[in-house]
């Protein structure tokens, strides 16, 4: 595609972001459908986050910006609008300018792998085990919850906002049994949240329990195909279904697309 000064911008920030695969996927979207747009990736610490966000949301040809981790969170301050989703998770994993200049933020990290486990596995009335507590990690407990599941069990190094979050879910989704901690029970579900195998020497982030045949495993890492997290690994020799970071990426992409094209373009 040509790029000029009528080209429209999008961007994905967060640290690190050499692993991101955003921006090859929205500019092939976008010149699939002769948008004259471009997304890239922009690198930013927590202590730069919000000069950086002020920076990029100062941009008059920016209309949108993906969230990655660790500012899921902190993001929240720079959007006038939520969606309910959002507000439940407390995170947003995206931005959009509307056409008088504000902006909306909605989470999509639970989308994407509901999305994505659905074409393995039934999720109504299922046990899941989450580690992992922030931003993409309460968005895929939030949507699993709508989804039917019977009951969610929390795992996270931050046993306050463990307990925080599983207080916002249960006062929205009565139906489902959220509990924190690992009790050691059968789970049909166990995902990782968290940023643990994001290195080469991560291992698990906790203990699976009994991962067989019948189990579904999510990975939010994105990582190689030839190098994945340990538990995916496990579970693949388990002969467990698995649903991975790049499934969970694929499954939001769609919905995405759809927020960004309510926006200011």
């Amino acid at each position: 595609m040509n790029i000029d000064g009528a080209t429209r911008l999008y961007a994905i920030i967060g640290d690190p972001v050499a692993q991101v695969r955003s921006p090859s996927v929205y500019t092939a979207h976008f010149a699939r459908h002769d948008i004259h747009a471009v997304m890239f990736a922009a690198q930013a610490s927590r202590d730069s986050f919000d000069t950086a966000m002020r920076g990029l949301m100062s941009l008059g040809n920016l209309d949108g910006l993906l969230i990655t981790s660790p500012h899921k969170a902190a993001a929240l301050a720079f959007a006038d609008r939520l969606s309910t989703r959002a507000q439940i998770v407390g995170a947003i994993n995206a931005l959009r300018r509307e056409p008088d200049g504000s902006w909306t933020g909605d989470m999509f990290d639970g989308v994407g792998f509901v999305s994505a486990a659905q074409k393995v596995m039934p999720l109504g009335a299922k046990r899941v085990l989450l580690f992992g507590c922030g931003g993409a990690g309460a968005a895929i407990a939030a949507e699993l919850a709508a989804h039917g599941v019977h009951a969610i069990s929390l795992v996270d190094p931050d046993a306050n906002r463990a307990r925080t979050f599983r207080d916002a879910l249960a006062g929205h989704f009565r139906s489902c049994d959220v509990s924190v901690g690992n009790d050691g029970g059968k789970y049909d579900i166990v995902i990782n949240a968290s940023i643990i195998g994001m290195k080469d020497d991560d291992g698990l982030p906790g203990d699976p329990g009994a991962i067989g045949a019948g189990s579904l495993v999510g990975d939010v890492v994105l990582r190689p195909p030839a190098t994945p997290t340990v538990l995916v690994g496990l579970a693949r020799e388990r002969g467990a279904h698995v649903v991975t970071g790049h499934d969970m990426h694929g499954g939001q992409v769609d919905a995405i697309l759809e927020f960004f094209d309510k926006g200011a373009r």
